[in-house]
């Protein structure tokens, strides 16, 4: 491993060893008011500086993600998601119309399958490649290093996606990009197709000179759960994630009045500041995140071990005059299940010539619901089985829940609020050129 993932690993170790925790209480930190933070909407006279920033721009995408959750064993970028497209497909495409460099972080369990890919797609014009790295897990009882013979690789974990910074550095296409000319650059994660180069928004973070710039949305119920931002005591921004709130002080975490933003993992980051930063202090220090976990995460019986993570975001604690903008949801869409993929895939959706992701201007009722039955739709084979056919129109549609095994055939059609729901013992059957609305039991 590099020196300074080694200085990293055992600045953090230190910590467990002392028994912190890296939770941060309601007495450090306070709320963030909406007039303290610029709007996106309010930014269109930065248009012209965008532009001027332009080619001193790269996108840089997170792409370690398995999608275990949705029973995939390769790189979720890999999957189809719109038009017969995969993720990396559009991403590619995406930067040659914007006119702009890419770059993947791969992690050691997607960078063989990503760079497979690649070398079909266009080899011409291959995005920059660098991995995460990788720290040990730790045994909970002894905080020695996790040993499983039955399979070495589980002894390790990726770091989170705050490993982003050293990676880049400790690749050395940190440096290489600053000797291109890059300056700015946007990270986001390679299953958020909202997460384009907005042009106002560039401007704004270059011309005012910000060295870190994160992209926050409102809250909604639905949100109560994820991390927020927040302001610490010595007035710098700080980023907060579930497993730093300490259990009895949910309620105030999970006040989305209280708390009103959260992190779209959208962050803008001035290259420049970055080098300047780790090579003052050789390395970069995130709040901690300790997340206690099996050694096997599919055998409950493994011992107990430490995963020891840091999140991009929290970065934003660490630069002087680091600030935020309120995004509109729209750059925030990632599919993190196969709900949410089946909403991309639909009408709700189009991919603009631009090769954008957007919200389908027909569609009056604005973000979908959709809540399918995890049993037979959770994992991708299960959920392609089930739409073999095609996706049903649901531009619409403004909730869809399904309850139990369904088969869609061609052309259906949903309007309104669709609950469907089979209580019989065998799959029951959506026919060709169907139009539903209501409640519909099989």
């Amino acid at each position: 491993m590099p020196p300074a993932i080694i200085d990293a690993f055992e600045y953090y170790y230190t910590k467990v060893v002392r028994g912190e925790t890296g939770l941060l209480f309601e007495q450090t930190i306070r709320p963030v008011n909406k007039n303290d933070i610029q709007e996106a909407n309010n930014l269109k006279e930065y248009a012209g500086a965008g532009k001027q920033a332009l080619k001193k721009c790269v996108m840089i995408m997170l792409n370690g993600g398995l999608g275990t959750s949705m029973g995939l064993t390769r790189a979720k970028s890999l999957i189809k998601v719109k038009n017969g497209q995969s993720f990396l497909e559009i991403l590619i495409g995406l930067a040659e119309k914007q006119q702009t460099r890419l770059a993947l972080m791969n992690s050691f369990s997607t960078d063989k399958d990503t760079r497979s890919s690649l070398a079909t797609i266009n080899p011409s014009r291959m995005p920059l490649l660098f991995r995460q790295h990788q720290f040990p897990k730790i045994l909970c009882d002894q905080l020695a290093p996790a040993a499983w013979e039955k399979n070495p690789k589980l002894e390790w974990n990726p770091p989170g996606h705050g490993d982003v910074y050293l990676a880049l550095y400790t690749s050395r296409i940190l440096q290489q990009l600053i000797e291109q000319g890059i300056v700015f650059a946007l990270i986001s994660n390679s299953d958020n197709l909202g997460a384009t180069i907005d042009i106002p928004l560039l401007g704004y973070f270059s011309k005012n000179g910000f060295p870190f710039m994160m992209e926050v949305a409102e809250r909604t119920p639905s949100d109560r759960k994820g991390g927020h931002l927040a302001r610490h005591k010595n007035g710098r921004l700080i980023l907060r994630e579930t497993a730093q709130c300490p259990e009895n002080e949910l309620a105030a975490f999970q006040d989305i009045n209280r708390y009103r933003f959260f992190n779209t993992n959208n962050i803008w980051i001035n290259l420049l500041f970055l080098k300047k930063y780790i090579e003052k202090y050789g390395t970069i220090q995130l709040p901690m995140i300790l997340n206690p976990k099996t050694l096997d995460p599919r055998d409950p019986s493994s011992p107990k071990v430490y995963q020891i993570e840091t999140a991009m975001g929290a970065a934003i604690h660490l630069f002087e005059r680091a600030t935020a903008v309120k995004v509109p949801r729209s750059r925030f869409f990632p599919v993190k299940k196969c709900n949410d993929l089946l909403a991309v895939r639909s009408d709700c959706f189009l991919l603009s010539p631009e090769k954008k992701l957007i919200l389908n201007p027909a569609r009056k009722a604005g973000y979908i619901k959709i809540k399918l039955d995890p049993q037979y739709y959770g994992k991708i084979d299960m959920f392609n089985e089930r739409f073999i056919n095609g996706i049903p129109s649901l531009i619409d549609c403004e909730r869809l829940t399904v309850k139990g095994d369904v088969l869609f055939e061609e052309n259906v059609t949903l309007k309104g609020n669709v609950f469907i729901k089979n209580s019989g013992k065998s799959q029951a059957v959506i026919k060709k050129g169907s139009v539903l609305s209501g409640e519909l039991i099989l």
